[in-house]
């Protein structure tokens, strides 16, 4: 079946919105849209796959000449579930109402990748100077996870890219960093035993307890003397224990307990001090609790992790997005972590920022929403971007 084009990037926000590709599911649906839209203004696309499920990959694709940096737009397609949230409106719908346009997805960020693509269809036809290029990801909302094989496949590009615009919700105002994360899991055992006779045995959840006990340690430490780093609503690192696994019936001690946390660091820390300052406390609550002499501390495991992003907000980078954008637009630093740093790792030159239509404040929520004012405020950006690529 033909789809007919879609008239601007609201039209294909629309569309966009209609593709659940919640992550860990199919998203190549909705990619096969793109690159079929791409394909119809004469631009070839890259798709790199997950190795173990082609259902799920990224796409790149570039217009204009290859032999000089250009920019790149960054943007991922996967969005959290919305199972059990209680909208009043079909997530995967869209749905106009006041301005704004409901959806899952729609901020965070189906918006910004809506308008990329058009970005790219608009700049097909025009006589650039310098390539705008387009990078699509998945399982970003888990770590940053289906971009990494991006990068993979990208390690030879030559010229990189000169700015990377990753276009997360906010609000556009542009953004100069964000923290970096590392996900830990960490595995108390113990040992199976009647709970009558519980004093002999040691107890899993009781050493998962004083790992949690230290987490809040560690960070009230954080809080009180941390390294600062200014323009975060939280300026030091974090610690945020998220899930707690263990145990099997009341009556029995339980012998093995999981925990999941996270270390989310301003760019003086470094994830694995904290680490390390945490397990230190976590034998010492062992200790001064008399655990058993086989008591054994946690065993902690890196599950994932991200690098943060810093550029400099007098940087020639961040006066050139600030002249695509009205006079006075803010710098800020964003809360959440991108696939910005990965991109900077990966190419030392390239200057990242983030910069995209949508209100964090809504997303991963029930009737996320996008003003279409951002939308607008997007595409207009854009424009100037080409009208820069083709001086």
């Amino acid at each position: 079946m033909t789809h007919p084009h879609p008239a601007n990037s609201l039209a294909l926000l629309h569309e966009l919105i209609a593709f659940p590709s919640v992550t860990l599911t199919p998203n190549a649906g909705l990619m096969d849209r793109v690159q079929a839209l791409l394909r119809d203004a004469g631009i070839n696309a890259l798709r790199v796959p997950d190795p173990e499920d082609a259902t799920r990959c990224n796409l790149f694709a570039t217009v204009g000449p290859r032999d000089v940096p250009g920019v790149m737009l960054s943007g991922h397609t996967d969005v959290v579930p919305a199972q059990g949230q209680p909208w009043t409106v079909p997530p995967f719908e869209p749905t106009v109402r006041e301005g704004r346009v409901y959806g899952r997805g729609s901020s965070d960020m189906k918006g910004f990748v809506a308008c990329a693509v058009m970005a790219m269809i608009h700049a097909a036809g025009r006589p650039l100077k310098r390539p705008l290029q387009l990078a699509l990801s998945f399982d970003e909302e888990i770590g940053c996870v289906g971009v990494r094989h991006l990068i993979r496949a990208l390690e030879g590009l030559r010229p990189a890219p000169a700015l990377c615009i990753v276009g997360e919700p906010t609000l556009m105002k542009i953004g100069t960093g964000h923290k970096g994360k590392a996900a830990y899991r960490a595995l108390c055992c113990g040992q199976a035993g009647h709970s009558g006779l519980a004093p002999r045995f040691v107890n899993a959840i009781h050493t998962a307890a004083d790992l949690v006990a230290a987490l809040r340690d560690v960070q009230q430490e954080l809080a009180d003397n941390g390294r600062r780093e200014d323009g975060y609503p939280i300026p030091y690192s974090t610690i945020h224990a998220g899930t707690i696994r263990g145990g099997t019936a009341l009556n029995i001690v339980p012998d093995r307990c999981e925990v999941d946390f996270e270390i989310r660091t301003v760019a003086e820390d470094d994830p694995a001090d904290i680490l390390s300052r945490v397990l230190e406390l976590t034998q010492a609550r062992m200790r001064q609790a008399a655990a058993l002499p086989d008591a054994m501390p946690p065993d902690v495991s890196l599950v994932n992790a991200y690098p943060g992003l810093s550029t400099a907000e007098d940087s020639p980078a961040v006066r050139l997005l600030a002249s695509w954008l009205p006079p006075g637009t803010p710098r800020t630093k964003v809360a959440f972590g991108t696939e910005g740093g990965l991109f900077r790792r990966q190419w030392h030159e390239t200057s990242v920022l983030v910069c995209g239509p949508g209100n964090i404040e809504v997303a991963h929520k029930a009737d996320e929403y996008v003003e279409i004012s951002q939308i607008e405020a997007c595409d207009a950006m854009l424009a100037r971007l080409t009208d820069y690529l083709c001086v």
